[in-house]
């Protein structure tokens, strides 16, 4: 019969839960002192989009609010997808979070394996909304919605539309507007928002449904036909909603952050309240809603239902993608 070393076995457990105590403690004094340095803010998206505009006005006040400097990165790439599947791999102290954005991180893995799925995310705020809205050059000959429509019902599939992403809240809108509209169009995906806009501005593609800060950087280049809010926007006040046109499309994309799931719960907690924060700065606010954004305030403790409605709505959804759930 094997014999056990009762003082070993009580010098182990000891050992174990002094080492337990001591990371409890460790964890606890840095939670306390969060953020004491830079914080790298992770973009999955291209530079000029609009998760990058937001992510600027952010960054102008992030010192003022936060007490500590921020850096923009980008890992573009999959419409997200490559920064989203590394994002675990990340340290999880606080000082890497990454932009994150709906539809995309629960449609994505519907459809196929993206390196990722939904719940291995942990998305702690999402603080603005933009809608969908299909634009034209300035030049077009489509002047108003009722011009492309009528163009696409004589030529079907001839309408090409660019978009941020396969699977994306410009997808789905395209995909709903065809439906509503009764016409044919062909959607084509980019990275971003930025090459998005650029497909229209090159006359890649005939129009394109993109969000609705788009048409503030592009004033001089690009016509938006409509936007898919329930009212007019106040940055927008000419621009009619798909709603007043005949049309029931009301949608568009969630913006937030996440960080890696080893983040502590109250690290977590403190870098939404850093956000909530920024949210109410008069500065940022009038920055965000003068460029065509929508400020929302989910915060991580109002995440597991915010999400669980998201997932059900999206899901119902999926189908009119053309997506069957793996």
């Amino acid at each position: 019969m094997r014999k056990f070393n009762i003082q070993k076995l009580l010098s182990t457990a000891l050992l174990g839960s002094t080492l337990a105590v001591s990371l409890a403690y460790t964890t606890g004094v840095a939670a306390q002192t969060y953020p004491s340095k830079q914080i790298n803010y992770i973009l999955p998206f291209n530079a000029g989009g609009e998760s990058d505009i937001s992510a600027r006005f952010q960054q102008s006040v992030f010192k003022q609010i936060a007490g500590v400097d921020m850096v923009i990165q980008y890992m573009e790439g999959a419409g997200g997808a490559q920064a989203w599947s590394q994002l675990n791999s990340m340290p999880g102290d606080g000082y890497t979070i990454m932009g994150i954005n709906l539809p995309h991180t629960v449609l994505q893995p519907m459809q196929k394996n993206v390196g990722y799925k939904t719940d291995d995310l942990t998305p702690v705020h999402y603080f603005h909304y933009t809608p969908d809205a299909i634009f034209v050059q300035k030049d077009s000959q489509f002047k108003t919605l009722k011009d492309l429509v009528d163009y696409a019902k004589k030529s079907p599939g001839m309408v090409t539309l660019s978009g941020s992403g396969s699977n994306s809240s410009n997808n789905l809108a395209q995909v709903r507007f065809d439906e509503l509209a009764g016409i044919k169009t062909t959607y084509i995906p980019f990275s971003g928002t930025g090459p998005a806009v650029t497909a229209i501005l090159g006359k890649q593609t005939v129009a394109g449904f993109n969000y609705a800060p788009s048409a503030i950087a592009h004033a001089d280049k690009m016509r938006m036909l409509a936007v898919a809010s329930e009212q007019r926007m106040p940055a927008f006040p000419d621009v009619p909603t798909f709603r007043e046109l005949g049309f029931d499309l009301v949608g568009g994309a969630y913006r937030g952050l996440s960080v890696p799931r080893s983040t502590p719960e109250a690290v977590r907690q403190k870098v939404s309240d850093i956000i909530s924060k920024i949210n109410t700065e008069p500065t940022f606010k009038k920055k965000m809603e003068d460029g065509g954004f929508v400020l929302t305030d989910v915060t991580y403790k109002d995440m597991p239902k915010f999400m669980a409605e998201k997932k059900k709505e999206y899901a119902a959804l999926a189908d009119k993608l053309g997506i069957k759930k793996q």
